[in-house]
């Protein structure tokens, strides 16, 4: 069973903390709602809210740094959010042509995606494999 956010969260608790807090602890409830699933399978815990270039301050939602992987989680896939509409998809384009220009593997995971299990279990995936390359 992947665990799932309180759906009854208000906007006051989703406020943005005034130091960064520990993992988990912050970004949107689909956000949340994968970091959840990270922790409750025990994988390498991500840095949340990576700054991965030196000249622009883009950030991934999750990163793995020793190995450049991240992820990001784009909502609003079906409804014309930001990711979705030109200028923000073109913004994203170039954000993520710079990653892959520093070597980063970007990995991109819908609102289904997270809710339905397949975004967590390709980074199980990605990550088992990463791991099994470390080990002697």
């Amino acid at each position: 069973m992947i665990p799932q956010p309180e759906k009854t969260l208000r906007k006051s608790t989703l406020r943005k903390p005034k130091a960064v807090p520990k993992f988990g602890a912050r970004g949107s409830v689909l956000e949340l709602q994968l970091a959840a699933q990270i922790a409750f399978y025990k994988l390498p815990e991500p840095q949340r809210e990576f700054h991965f270039h030196g000249l622009r301050k883009w950030r991934f939602d999750f990163a793995w740094p020793l190995w450049k992987i991240a992820v990001e989680v784009e909502g609003g896939t079906w409804n014309g959010g930001a990711h979705s509409r030109g200028k923000g998809y073109e913004n994203d384009c170039t954000k993520y042509n710079a990653a892959a220009q520093l070597g980063w593997r970007v990995f991109r995971f819908t609102t289904d995606m997270v809710k339905d299990g397949r975004a967590i279990a390709q980074i199980r995936e990605v990550l088992a494999a990463e791991l099994a390359k470390d080990s002697p």
